[in-house]
């Protein structure tokens, strides 16, 4: 055993971590890593969520290879000690691929405690402090009258947010489904092209007007996805002021977060930010220096539940509230690993939730499941989600560079643009 802990040698008694397995499917279409720490107490085991529907093997290959060898023989019990070893145990170390490998050993390791308290896992980390979890759903379509009544369909079955997006014609437009056949063939192949200036010129006076049908009763949320240029961004701010969105999402990309300052001083409109973040660090300008509202965490990107509730617990100091990345490429494990923080911190907002498949309910028993635009606490140990392996079989993911595709977009000019 490499750098054992010296407080557990000649210790042979108690648990132990006997092997670290990796499973991939694909029961929502987007694949899925899997993994799960066993331990040589029977029945003992934990589950965490490795997803990076980009990355799938590169990151399956860092579990098998590197990190899950360095756990065999060690406490489980241990989390912060493994956390930090693991860490360190590459020298060039960060990065999404690496920090997505170590989450699911991270959350598998806290829900292996959680089974071993015989507590829910929110349960370890303070506790309840609320009922339950606001989520929001999403909607789009191209005319304000369509999109205004599916958010008012959504709003009767007790969806108190909602995320709206608007198409574009003409242009490839994140978060909405194909016009017809023909633009569903240039998605997958990946030969249209993206124009922010027709962007600006439809999406605002579009969403004013949904909220103008839709009333002041329900949350409107949308997401920009880094797609404009700073200058353009402050330009979108202005525009929707009138809206009353919830919070604007991802209006600057990570190599932009200088122009923040810009962007806050642009109007009162809520920012939320922080999906593409894979270091924990990166978030402290944005808390320190008061320029977002809404930190939009991913567990596995982060590197785990033990680095991110460290986060949260800063949100909270700096008055930002969390705002989850839940789409259908993070697994029910990791839908459950939000959920825990939603639950126990004062510092959450709203957290997205996918709409998870029956296939996807079938592989992940205890899934996290919306009702009436919440989700609820559960009561089994740990994370209270399992996982079906024979199920998952059914399920194989795409080869390398199937769902890649999604990413590659290109501007109007045929230059290459951030997704």
């Amino acid at each position: 055993m490499l750098a054992p802990a010296p407080w557990s040698a000649g210790a042979a008694d108690g648990v132990r971590v006997t092997a670290v397995r990796t499973f991939t499917c694909a029961p929502q279409g987007c694949p899925y890593v899997i993994v799960r720490v066993e331990t040589n107490q029977p029945g003992l085991y934990g589950l965490g969520c490795a997803s990076d529907p980009q990355r799938t093997t590169a990151i399956r290959a860092v579990v098998d290879d590197y990190l899950g060898p360095l756990l065999l023989g060690r406490d489980p019990a241990d989390i912060e000690d493994l956390h930090r070893l693991l860490l360190n145990s590459g020298y060039w170390r960060g990065g999404s691929i690496a920090h997505n490998a170590l989450a699911g050993i991270d959350v598998a390791l806290w829900d292996i405690k959680g089974k071993t308290a015989g507590l829910p896992l929110y349960s370890l980390l303070g506790g309840r402090v609320r009922d339950a979890a606001d989520a929001y759903t999403h909607v789009d379509g191209q005319e304000a009258g369509e999109i205004a009544d599916r958010v008012l369909a959504a709003t009767e079955e007790g969806w108190r947010h909602v995320r709206v997006q608007v198409a574009v014609p003409g242009t490839d437009t994140y978060g909405t489904a194909p016009a017809d056949p023909a633009e569903a063939r240039r998605r997958e192949l990946r030969s249209g092209s993206w124009d922010s200036l027709s962007y600006l010129r439809q999406v605002p006076p579009v969403l004013r007007e949904i909220r103008e049908r839709v009333g002041s009763g329900v949350e409107l949320l949308h997401d920009a996805h880094e797609r404009l240029t700073p200058s353009q961004a402050r330009e979108l701010v202005r525009a929707v002021e009138e809206a009353q969105l919830f919070f604007l999402e991802d209006a600057l990309t990570p190599e932009d977060a200088a122009h923040f300052t810009q962007l806050r001083a642009a109007g009162t409109v809520p920012l939320a930010v922080g999906e593409l973040y894979s270091e924990p660090q990166a978030y402290l300008p944005m808390l320190t220096e008061r320029l977002i509202d809404f930190a939009r965490i991913r567990i596995p990107t982060l590197g785990g539940l033990t680095p991110t509730r460290k986060l949260v617990a800063a949100c909270e100091l700096f008055g930002v509230r969390t705002a989850p990345h839940g789409p259908g490429d993070v697994s029910p494990v990791g839908m459950a690993a939000n959920l825990a923080l939603d639950l126990s911190s004062p510092a959450f907002g709203v957290q997205e939730a996918a709409a998870f498949t029956e296939a996807t309910r079938e592989v992940f028993p205890g899934a996290p499941v919306p009702q009436g635009g919440a989700l609820h606490a559960w009561t089994a140990p740990g994370l209270g989600v399992d996982f079906d392996e024979n199920a998952a079989a059914r399920h194989p993911v795409t080869a390398p560079l199937q769902h890649d595709r999604w990413a590659l977009l290109r501007a109007t000019d045929g230059s290459a643009h951030r997704p």
